[in-house]
């Protein structure tokens, strides 16, 4: 996407003005961190606390995607920061902007919008090319969803209990894995509900992420007695990064195969 007087915008449409190629790079987000970390790993000198992937990632550390020490990162000097829409604060990003740094938001809620936005990152941003990882997951994902379609629940953490709805990224994952969200319809992207009305949703599969919530086979299953659940890597299934390239086949190894983190109740 570019400008009409063909300067960059990011996914929001907001210009970015870059003197030069990025050479120090400041991510407010995991899969954006990770995305970096595989490609220009000399160009990452910032990333948040949550940050995880790469294993040993030995870079600065600028707190929280919501509560980023906006000081450390101006003076880490980056000539560019990568944040995203859902993750990080439209304060933060502006009052980062209005410090003179460069800023480019990215809006990811389904796989298409992940590929294309990674790849004017990549192509455009950093002028370094599609990578591999990202031509490797741009074929995964095009395959098309097997059959039959399963209903299926997502809780994304309990106390009270939240789930995916509409509009997410892990939604339309859920849909390519040839799965049915019962609350895909929902008005709210992750809406809280009663424990009863999950349970009513007549759901083939409940899904029990590690992430934000850390469901495990002592918590989370014991809710849904006589419904298969399944325990699954958040990474795979909510990360728009590299884990791109295996999520799908994890993952429906996992949902539709015998798996050993697969859990009856």
């Amino acid at each position: 996407m570019t400008a009409q007087d063909g300067r960059l915008v990011d996914d929001l449409g907001h210009p970015l003005d870059l003197g030069r190629r990025p050479r120090r790079i400041v991510s407010l987000g995991p899969s954006l961190t990770e995305a970096l970390a595989m490609t220009v790993p000399e160009r990452l000198v910032g990333a948040t606390d949550w940050c995880t992937h790469p294993a040993g990632l030995d870079v600065a550390r600028v707190r929280g995607t919501k509560n980023p020490d906006r000081s450390a990162i101006i003076q880490l000097a980056p000539d560019l920061v990568v944040a995203n829409r859902e993750e990080n604060r439209r304060l933060d990003v502006e009052r980062l902007r209005a410090a003179g740094l460069p800023v480019w938001v990215t809006m990811i809620e389904s796989v298409e919008e992940a590929l294309r936005s990674m790849r004017r990152l990549f192509v455009d941003v950093l002028l370094v090319g599609e990578p591999g990882w990202l031509m490797t997951a741009a074929g995964e994902w095009s395959r098309p969803a097997p059959r039959p379609e399963l209903r299926i629940v997502v809780p994304i953490w309990r106390d009270p209990w939240m789930v995916v709805g509409s509009r997410t990224f892990t939604g339309d994952v859920l849909t390519r894995l040839g799965l049915a969200n019962a609350f895909g319809s929902s008005a709210q992207r992750y809406p809280r509900l009663e424990l009863d009305e999950l349970r009513a949703a007549g759901a083939d599969i409940v899904l029990l992420p590690d992430e934000p919530y850390l469901f495990t086979a002592d918590d989370g299953p014991e809710a849904f007695p006589g419904v298969r659940t399944v325990l699954v890597s958040g990474r795979q299934l909510t990360w728009y990064g590299p884990s791109l390239a295996t999520a799908r086949t994890d993952l429906l190894r996992q949902i539709r195969g015998d798996d050993a983190t697969s859990v009856i109740t």
